[in-house]
């Protein structure tokens, strides 16, 4: 029988959350927090090439919107720390649809910045791949799929990868485990129109 992971605590974006967190500055500060722990602003400053003031202000917005909180085991010194207070965030889907135009504009805000986030971490994988071993190199991939189907089956597609992605957090090895590293598995589902002749 395969052994469970225990649920993660996903955050589920509002519209008042999503325009608390629809900002460039506030989403690198959060991916940071969950992926690479707790920080102070002057530590996420550095890592994110950031003024600490910047990282200071944009952290207790975030923490007014419940995304981040104290981290109590470390706070003990004059410097505040700061972790994600959830290990996920995901989108309504009627947010998408929701007749105000400021929420649909933060959730542009919110997936245009996550589409650059995660081009980004691909391109930074290119340019360092030299650095990993030969067995992270060939376990590394960039595919692209293109498939007919309806949204019935688009969602149903959708669903199994969660699920098997999901599966694998139960096989995670000890952090002390060699060659062990944080892996990203990016998911993009979308229909395209086929271009017009001579475009």
């Amino acid at each position: 029988m395969t052994e469970q992971s225990p649920p993660r605590n996903i955050h589920r974006l509002d519209a008042r959350t999503l325009r608390g967190l629809a900002h460039p500055l506030r989403m690198r500060l959060l991916s940071s927090l969950r992926l690479d722990g707790p920080a102070t602003a002057s530590q996420l400053a550095a890592r994110l090439g950031e003024s600490s003031g910047a990282t200071s202000y944009h952290l207790r917005q975030l923490a007014e919107y419940g995304f981040v909180e104290d981290d109590p085991e470390r706070g003990k010194g004059r410097e505040r720390w700061w972790r994600s207070a959830h290990q996920g965030t995901r989108t309504d889907e009627h947010l998408i649809r929701d007749p105000d135009p400021e929420v649909r504009g933060a959730l542009n805000t919110l997936l245009h910045e996550y589409a650059t986030q995660r081009a980004q971490e691909v391109s930074t994988w290119i340019a360092t791949r030299h650095e990993w071993s030969r067995e992270w190199d060939e376990a590394a991939e960039t595919s692209d799929f293109t498939l007919d189907l309806t949204p019935a089956l688009a969602a149903e597609l959708g669903e199994k990868v969660h699920e098997l992605v999901e599966s694998y957090r139960a096989l995670a090895p000890e952090a002390d485990t060699p060659d062990v590293a944080k892996v990203r598995v990016h998911s993009h589902i979308f229909p395209t129109r086929p271009k017009a002749d001579g475009t």
